[in-house]
C-alpha cells in the first residue's frame, strides 16, 4: 500500500549544525541533548524509507528547505506480500534457468569480405587557437549593501567564497569581510561567478569583469550584496509528518 506524505518543521532550531558533534547519522546537539538526523543529503526514496522505519519516534532532523516542498511516497508491503514476491522471483529464476539450458548453441559462421583501403598518406595540417590563462589574485571585502559593513558572523557564520569554482573555497574574515582569492582567468573573460556560503545560507552571483582593471596581477574588487539575496538552504528542528489522504 502506498502512503504519501510531506514534512514540516514547525519550530526551526537556531543552533549551528556545523558546530554540533558529528555522529554516524547526523550531529549531536548539546543544547537539546538530541541527535539531529541529517536528511538533507538523502534521496526522496531514502527519506521515505527512514520515515517508514522511524515513524513512531520523536525525530529531530536537518533538511534542505526545498525538501519541505516535496511529496514523499513509501510502499508498505505486508509480510504475506513479501513472501509471495520472493516466491515469484524464485519461480522466475528457475524457469529462466531451464530455458537457458535448453537453448541450442548457435552455429558460428564466417563471412570473408575484401578489405577496403581507406588509408590516406600525407602531412597533417591543423589550426588551433589556445587561449592562455593568466594567474591573478582577487582582493576585496564582502559587504552588506544596507550597511556597507561585513555580514553578521552570528547569522552568517563561517562565510566562504569561491570564484568561477576555482580550487577550494576561501574563508572571509568575519570582522573585516576581507578575502583574497588566487585564481586563473582569460583576458577575454567578461564576467566572474561568485559563490558564497556559510551556515545555512547560499548565494551564487555573477559580476562583470574587465581584465584592464587588473594591476600587477591583482584585481581589487569589493563584493556588495543585499542580505535578501541569500537563499536559506538548510533547516533543522522537530520533524512533523503530514500524511495525505488515501487515493
Amino acid at each position: 500500500m502506498k502512503k504519501k506524505f510531506t514534512l514540516e518543521i514547525a519550530s526551526p532550531c537556531s543552533e549551528n549544525f556545523d558546530k554540533m558533534i558529528p555522529t554516524s547519522s547526523g550531529s549531536f546537539c548539546n543544547s537539546c541533548m538530541k541527535n539531529v538526523i541529517d536528511l538533507s543529503k538523502k534521496t526522496n526514496s531514502e527519506v521515505a524509507k527512514f520515515i517508514a522505519e522511524n515513524k513512531d519516534q520523536n525525530i529531530c532532523a536537518r533538511l534542505k528547505v526545498t525538501q519541505l516542498e516535496e511529496e514523499f511516497e513509501n510502499n508498505e508491503i505486508s509480510k504475506i506480500n513479501n513472501f509471495k514476491y520472493a516466491a515469484a522471483i524464485a519461480a522466475s529464476v528457475l524457469l529462466s534457468s531451464n530455458i537457458v539450458g535448453q537453448e541450442k548453441i548457435p552455429v558460428k559462421t564466417e563471412i570473408n569480405s575484401p578489405k577496403l583501403n581507406d588509408d590516406i598518406i600525407g602531412k597533417v595540417a591543423f589550426n588551433q587557437t589556445v587561449e592562455k590563462e593568466v594567474s591573478i589574485v582577487i582582493k576585496g571585502k564582502l559587504l552588506e549593501a544596507g550597511t556597507n559593513k561585513p555580514f553578521s558572523s552570528e547569522k552568517y557564520p563561517d562565510l566562504k567564497l569561491s570564484i568561477n569554482g576555482f580550487e577550494s573555497e576561501i574563508k572571509v574574515n568575519p570582522k573585516t569581510g576581507a578575502f583574497s582569492v588566487p585564481m586563473q582567468v582569460l583576458k577575454e573573460d567578461k564576467a566572474l561567478v561568485i559563490i558564497i556560503n556559510g551556515g545555512d545560507y547560499y548565494l551564487s552571483k555573477t559580476i562583470s569583469f574587465d581584465f584592464k582593471s587588473v594591476k600587477n596581477n591583482v584585481l581589487l574588487q569589493n563584493i556588495i550584496i543585499a542580505s535578501d539575496e541569500f537563499t536559506k538552504v538548510y533547516i533543522a528542528g522537530g520533524l512533523g509528518i503530514n500524511y495525505s489522504e488515501k487515493r
